[in-house]
């Protein structure tokens, strides 16, 4: 059984580290984001993202299960620069999770999570963290009359939601973790940088990154009119 768990768990993330390169995640991250926010009536309640510190957004992130079940994916945090008006550089981030289950198959979904107080921001500026235990989590309310149904997830650090076969709802990531992907931000960067020293800084994002950068923009302006 352990080999088993061990293969899966190895199949899994030699996959999900294969998939694309830094900036292919990058314009992935912008393809999502902007799928998701042009059905307004299905997607993220716009006034929710012009109130988020931050945003997270890892497309195609992996499950895959055989009697072991796990997840793991990679992406970026966005956070506001320190005028609170227009968005940073991009910080590399993992999530990984896993259960025991008796379940067969697999999937992939985008991710999408919006960190709404500075509380929860500050847990992307440190090492790995538990979502639900470090950080509180919730599903995120889907569509413009969500916004009443938000009331009951104020206290919540992050909002979260998938897409998945076309689908869009929220979901509950309760006991994934998130850690930041330094490999990645040393590839994209051309240096080694922390997720802190990119979150927490007003460096400029790289062009690769733009895409993103544009979207974030655009979607909270709109939101905030």
């Amino acid at each position: 059984m352990k080999q088993l768990a061990f293969g899966m768990a190895l199949i899994l993330t030699t996959a999900a580290m294969a998939a694309d390169t830094p900036a292919e995640r990058l314009s992935e991250s912008a393809d999502v984001l902007g799928e998701s926010m042009r059905t307004p009536d299905k997607g993220i309640p716009q006034d929710l993202i012009s109130k988020a510190q931050c945003v997270i957004i890892v497309p195609g992130l992996k499950k895959g299960a055989f009697i072991v079940g796990g997840q793991y994916g990679r992406g970026f945090a966005e956070c506001r620069q320190g005028d609170g008006t227009g968005w940073g550089a991009p910080a590399a981030v993992r999530v990984e999770g896993g259960s025991v289950g008796f379940q067969i198959g697999g999937s992939s979904s985008d991710v999408i999570m919006l960190v709404m107080n500075k509380s929860g921001m500050q847990k992307l500026l440190g090492d790995k963290f538990t979502l639900g235990a470090d950080a509180s989590v919730a599903a995120g309310p889907v569509g413009r009359t969500a916004k009443a149904d938000t009331n009951v997830r104020l206290d919540a650090e992050i909002l979260a939601w998938s897409r998945a076969k076309g689908l869009f709802a929220g979901i509950s990531l309760n006991g994934a973790t998130m850690r930041p992907d330094n490999d990645v931000n040393e590839e994209l960067y051309g240096k080694k940088m922390t997720n802190k020293e990119i979150l927490g800084s007003t460096m400029a994002p790289p062009a690769a990154a733009q895409p993103l950068v544009s979207a974030l923009n655009k979607y909270s302006s709109m939101s905030s009119k």
